[in-house]
């Protein structure tokens, strides 16, 4: 097998990647796996006392996919419960 054949070989795979992970349930899937995740960190950075919580998701479609987190400072009201006063990504 020559370079351009392993070249085609590689594009193919590739291209089905692509494909695969842009089907609605492949997404679905993942959106769904992601805010699992947010909320069980949240809950832990809750349970340490941590004034910081995972507040924004973001998933991108390449190669490899990824999923990327937003993190926000939250500072506890008169009432007790979190509320949010500023972002950094």
């Amino acid at each position: 097998m020559g370079i351009l054949d392993k070249a085609k070989e590689l594009g193919d795979k590739v291209n089905e990647s692509v494909a695969t992970f842009s089907s609605n349930e492949v997404i679905a899937n993942t959106v769904i796996k992601a805010v699992e995740k947010q909320e069980k960190v949240n809950e832990i950075l809750k349970q340490k006392g941590c004034n910081y919580r995972v507040a924004d998701i973001e998933l991108g479609m390449g190669i490899p996919p990824t999923v990327t987190f937003g993190v926000r400072r939250v500072q506890p009201s008169n009432n007790g419960k979190a509320s949010e006063i500023s972002s950094s990504e």
